[in-house]
């Protein structure tokens, strides 16, 4: 065991998978000499050359572009999409040709593409800096979509996608890159796909993921104080979704909650709600709730800690499924 932070976990997971697979390669703005915004791949380029770890234009049409054609002729491309917001230009390119290509090609072809999307807000930034468009992207089918919480998940996650055969996208909790944590550097952590229940609970059950999982931890913990016992549970993948590992904990709760930072109108909480309450409607003591942000556009710094779901919301929410 060693103890790094998520910035520094995917540092490793990404110099891991750079020295084991030939055919990786990092595109990015700014991940070479800079070693990225966040300093997530600082000293790769030194490592591993600029062939291999590539300073890209001011494009991400273009980066995306060209990582699947990439892909196509046998190469692993990992590309960074430098904020959140700023994906939208490539939006077209992962939609339409990435995620469609095995499809079209009825399997003949595969894209493993990875893409890198630092999410969410809680960095004092503004608008295409702070949001969370993860449900725009777990809509089309053909992507499959991670977003880890802790280190451990980091470091493994960015290996786990390279080696998967289907396009990834790993979103990143970037207000959580400082998060320090255990990473067992010998051992992965299983199926990347399925969820981990992080604290066992008999009186309802928490499900979030990314950024949200400490908030997340945080009210459980406070809510034990107050004579409650709430189940956690890390996504840990957005697409596809472990419905199972929700189900058997809600079977037993009664009562759900699901907490993201993106907003809950059209979020994935509305779809993990109505799975849930076709799935365990005969168990449910209370209607499955969701905690989010509203639907807006991202505010400016100084009102974001209003707009970021917070331990209060959590229990307010907690409070009122326990009502029922």
């Amino acid at each position: 065991m060693t103890t790094l932070t998520i910035a520094k976990a995917i540092n490793e997971g990404l110099r891991a998978t750079l020295r084991n697979e030939p055919k990786s390669l990092l595109m990015g703005e700014d991940i070479g000499a800079l070693g990225g915004v966040y300093r997530v791949t600082e000293g790769l380029k030194k490592e591993f050359g600029p062939e291999r770890v590539v300073d890209t234009p001011l494009a991400e049409a273009g980066i995306i572009g060209t990582a699947i054609g990439l892909a196509l002729r046998g190469y692993r491309p990992v590309c960074e999409i430098q904020f959140d917001g700023f994906v939208f230009p490539a939006f077209n390119q992962i939609t339409t040709q990435l995620a469609k290509m095995h499809a079209r090609s009825n399997g003949q072809l595969t894209t493993p593409v990875v893409i890198r999307i630092p999410y969410g807000g809680g960095i004092g930034s503004v608008e295409h800096h702070s949001e969370s468009p993860e449900a725009l992207f777990a809509h089309t089918a053909g992507l499959r979509i991670m977003t880890p919480s802790n280190p451990n998940d980091a470091y493994w996650m960015i290996q786990q996608a390279v080696t998967c055969p289907d396009p990834v996208i790993i979103f990143e909790p970037k207000r959580r890159y400082w998060l320090k944590g255990n990473v067992d550097l010998g051992s992965a952590p299983g199926d990347p796909f399925q969820a981990h229940v992080l604290r066992q609970g008999t009186d309802a059950t928490i499900v979030a993921y990314g950024p949200l999982v400490p908030v997340a931890l945080a009210a459980a913990e406070a809510a034990a104080e107050d004579g409650s016992s709430v189940e956690v549970i890390d996504l840990r993948s957005l697409s596809p979704i472990d419905f199972d590992t929700i189900t058997t904990s809600v079977q037993k709760t009664g009562r759900l909650l699901i907490a993201h930072e993106a907003p809950t109108f059209g979020g994935l909480g509305g779809e993990i709600a109505a799975r849930i309450t076709e799935r365990c409607f005969y168990a449910l003591e209370a209607p499955a709730l969701r905690i989010g942000g509203f639907h807006m556009p991202y505010p400016v710094a100084r009102v974001e800690e209003h707009y970021l779901p917070d331990i209060d919301r959590v229990l307010e929410a907690l409070d009122r499924a326990l009502a029922y």
